[in-house]
């Protein structure tokens, strides 16, 4: 029986996490490595810890209180987590157990001084690092007290925060448990910690080294500022040398004490030059043996470095995968479709094979690689030009990365060429029968789709949607269809500008474009004013809904007085819209059509906040508006200079605006219209799979990429093992916050505004509509949760089309992500929303309830007392 109790770090490897907790099976990964020197010790296995939790009493009635407990509920946490640890100190460790333990003791050496660590199994993994959520302790002395402080660690399994990290996290607390690693004390003239990869930028070719005297527990509690030194390339390319006056040190008898350094010594180097590099250089073995960068705790004892733990870096955001060595620069896909969390592999897998242009996937989002275009003098200047104009900060940050010597090597421009086939596409007319005939055919591609799609299944499905694909692609690329959105974009920029200069007015295209006609996604917003308009002459229904949780409700809802009325008005909305919602870009994200519940607070808060007749009433108020600015602009521009000419062109754009600007939406309600097509086919396959057993449940698809999901249904065989693992990574996406441009070294950047004409302490965005408010922010991470009063200004992570809704209810807008051209900039400008995009943390610095003032025309936020 000792043999599962006790195993030696020699005995084990990294695959061992079950048996020996993810620290310990680190450092018997860390032991094999050639040129690795690891403290000798021994791994005290979970099979012991569950020996003594099976003996503590009331373990499992007190373990179901904890999993019930809210975890922003403190209290009772803290109450019951200090009554599992006491109950767990105070339970006997069995004989056969202790003395398995002694043994292990006694190899180590006589009286030898050991470091008692607890090791979890849910801890130093590629997605979680834990770090600091169970104890360690250090010099301790002697086969009993290493059996004591066994028993801390395994207590230390519910410590407060360790139980608050693994319910955030969603880890059930009886499917983690608790190894504890016993090393010989290494008593060290130095120590710290390495990071093979920059902590801060995330670069991958750049170490940091923290160096302090004495132990590492000076530097991890902050006792002392540690030397730092930057490596690159094996050279030191930057280092800083601290005033280090105190060191932790062991004592003889046991346990540690704080001294105070030699003030002779305390600016000294705590390393030699050359022991920084010898040092980077074991860490790039070990992060080569591991397969990924780490961060890695050291002691240097008589000029030999003892490596005492890796684990590997959890917040670096992963670079994709490019299959060479050359460098590469990538743009997020997110931050142009107003999507920036993760896709799970079905949803990013269909997403590349519907885009026009190759995409990479890392951290669960999507990254376009735009190296080649800005190697090019002229295309660079092309690309930073239309980035720039939709997302500043993605500009800055590729000039960022342009501005390092030879990141990016020029290249020469292509030659001419000549012109393209068939000479230049012909002037575009200002005629809206072009749109309409636009929307006509995708409605017809659309239409055939849904017929089509009816009478395939099985691999013939899936060779269907191959081809439907490039339908898909071909109706996307139609170059009527971006000429005609070009078209408008281009009216909209030509009239901010010249408007600018010759009248002194910003954005006035904002006020120009109100309630310009055929815009889906406004007009979807306003409909559901409609459907409002059917509820609330019932009290009955409003009451009813209000208490809905179900997503049957409509049946439900049919039986009440009015009920059939309000059924027929909801079904016919989700009839037109029902293939949208948040994060729509990820076809695994259920759709209205699926989640009806989803509308019901907002069609509350259109009940609430409106009149009857108000979705016609808004949008005639914008066409008046728009109508009135445009008089107002003209009769401005005849009193001026050549006044008949400049009013003629600008007569000119503001028609052409406002016949093309609402068919920018038109094309993502088509692919989002295709998507749900798209979407019902392959579930009834995954349901298939499902029922056959090969699945354990539909929505596992979800993490099986297309093609993944394509070969189980031909083979009727899927690895259970990668649908658990694709889970757990997706789940640890979700505390990544992807950059907008990420570098093949592993450099994030967020770009900066670099503006200094806002107030001190505003908070810098991009405008995107026009005006100023003042009211109630609401910060809103998921719309089935906004509860919005008329007046209040709606502060998000980011508004793809679902989100237009709510815009009728609020008074301005300010989001994290966006740009002047993506679908919250369009609809807040169709709305009259002052708006600002782009705030960086906007939903961590501004408070929900906090008074703020959105200044729309110039791009900032202010915080009111």
């Amino acid at each position: 029986m000792t043999e599962q109790y006790v195993l030696g770090l020699q005995e084990i490897d990294e695959t061992q996490v079950a048996v020996v907790g993810g620290k310990g099976a680190q450092l018997g990964g860390l032991s094999r490595i050639d040129g690795i020197s690891v403290p000798g010790g021994f791994c005290v296995t979970t099979a012991a810890f569950r020996r003594v939790m099976a003996e503590v009493p009331s373990i499992d009635e007190l373990l179901d209180r904890l999993s019930r407990a809210d975890p922003d509920d403190r209290e009772t946490i803290r109450t019951l987590s200090a009554h599992i640890r006491r109950a767990v100190e105070e339970t006997a460790v069995p004989d056969d157990l202790a003395v398995a333990v002694t043994r292990a003791v006694s190899g180590l050496g006589e009286d030898v001084a050991c470091a008692v660590r607890s090791s979890a199994t849910a801890e130093d993994l590629p997605t979680a690092s834990f770090a600091g959520q169970q104890d360690t302790y250090l010099n301790v002395v002697g086969p009993e007290a290493v059996l004591r402080h066994v028993s801390w660690c395994w207590a230390s399994l519910f410590t407060e925060r360790a139980v608050i990290y693994r319910q955030r996290n969603g880890i059930d607390h009886r499917t983690v448990h608790m190894a504890v690693v016993v090393q010989r004390m290494v008593l060290p003239d130095a120590s710290g910690i390495l990071f093979t990869a920059d902590p801060v930028t995330g670069n991958r070719k750049v170490a940091t080294v923290d160096a302090g005297f004495g132990l590492g527990e000076a530097l991890v509690s902050g006792l002392v500022n540690p030397d730092v030194y930057k490596v690159r390339d094996d050279e030191i390319v930057a280092r800083t040398i601290a005033a280090k006056q105190r060191a932790v040190h062991a004592l003889p008898a046991g346990g540690t004490r704080e001294v105070t350094v030699d003030s002779q010594r305390q600016e000294q180097p705590a390393l030699t030059d050359a022991q920084v590099l010898r040092l980077v250089r074991l860490g790039r073995r070990i992060e080569a043996h591991f397969g990924r960068p780490q961060d890695i705790e050291w002691c240097l004892a008589d000029d030999g470095f003892q490596i005492v733990q890796s684990r590997p870096i959890t917040t670096l955001f992963p670079v994709p995968e490019s299959g060479d060595q050359e460098n590469h620069v990538y743009v997020s896909v997110g931050h142009g479709q107003m999507m920036t969390d993760p896709m799970k592999p079905l949803g990013h897998s269909m997403w590349r094979l519907t885009a026009m242009v190759p995409m990479h996937e890392a951290g669960g989002r999507l990254f376009v690689d735009v190296t080649r275009r800005l190697a090019a003098p002229t295309s660079r200047a092309g690309l930073l030009d239309v980035l720039g104009k939709g997302d500043p900060l993605i500009r800055d940050a590729l000039e960022t990365v342009l501005d390092r010597d030879g990141f990016v090597p020029t290249v020469p421009d292509a030659g001419p060429g000549g012109p393209p086939a068939g000479g230049p596409p012909a002037p575009l007319e200002t005629d809206p029968a072009v749109v309409t005939r636009l929307i006509e055919r995708s409605e017809t591609s659309v239409a055939a789709l849904e017929r089509d799609i009816r009478t395939k299944s099985g691999p013939e499905l899936f060779d269907f949607l191959v081809e439907a694909f490039e339908e898909h692609k071909r109706v996307l690329s139609d170059p009527l269809s971006i000429q005609v959105i070009m078209a408008g974009m281009e009216a909209t920029w030509w009239l901010n500008d010249k408007l600018l200069e010759w009248l002194g007015e910003k954005n006035a295209a904002d006020t120009l474009t109100l309630s310009a006609p055929g815009n889906i996604t406004s007009e979807m917003g306003l409909a559901l004013l409609d459907v409002a308009d059917v509820i609330r002459p019932h009290p009955e229904l409003v009451t009813f809904l209000q208490g809905v949780e179900d997503d049957g409700f409509l049946d439900e809802l049919a039986k009440l007085p009015g009920g059939a009325e309000a059924r027929d008005a909801i079904e016919a909305y989700l009839d037109r819209y029902g293939m949208r919602c948040v994060g729509e870009i990820d076809i695994t994200r259920p759709r209205w059509s699926e989640r009806p519940t989803t509308l019901v607070p907002v069609i509350l808060d259109n009940v609430r906040n409106f009149e009857p007749g108000a979705a016609e009433l808004r949008f005639e108020q914008g066409r008046r508006r728009a109508q009135e600015k445009e008089q107002d602009v003209l009769s401005r521009l005849r009193a001026l200079p050549d006044g008949e000419q400049k009013a003629d062109e600008t007569k000119r754009m503001i028609d052409r605006v406002r016949t093309f600007i609402g068919y920018r939406e038109y094309p993502k309600y088509g692919i989002i219209s295709r998507y749900f097509i798209y979407k019902q086919a392959l579930l009834k396959e995954a349901g298939s799979l499902a029922q056959a057993g090969v699945l354990t449940r539909t929505e596992d698809a979800f993490y099986l990429t297309f093609q993944e999901l394509r070969d189980a249904v031909s083979s009727r065989q899927v690895d259970d093992r990668l649908i658990r693992e694709r889970r757990d990574a997706f789940r640890s996406y979700h505390a990544l916050t992807p950059p907008r441009v990420l570098t093949s070294e592993g450099d994030a950047l967020t770009g900066a505004y670099r503006r200094d004409d806002v107030p001190a302490g505003a908070l810098v965005g991009l405008p995107v509509s026009a005006g100023t408010v003042e009211g109630r922010a609401r910060v809103v991470l998921d719309m089935a949760d906004a509860d919005l009063e008329a007046g209040d200004i709606l502060v998000t992570a980011f508004t793809d089309p679902s989100w237009s809704p709510l815009f009728v209810g609020i008074a301005g807008l300010v989001t994290e992500v966006g740009g002047l051209m993506t679908h919250g900039a369009v609809i807040a400008r169709e709305y009259g929303l002052p708006a600002v995009v782009g705030v960086e943390q906007a939903t961590r610095l501004i408070r929900d309830g906090q008074r703020i003032r959105v200044h729309g025309t110039d791009g900032y936020v202010e915080i009111l007392p």
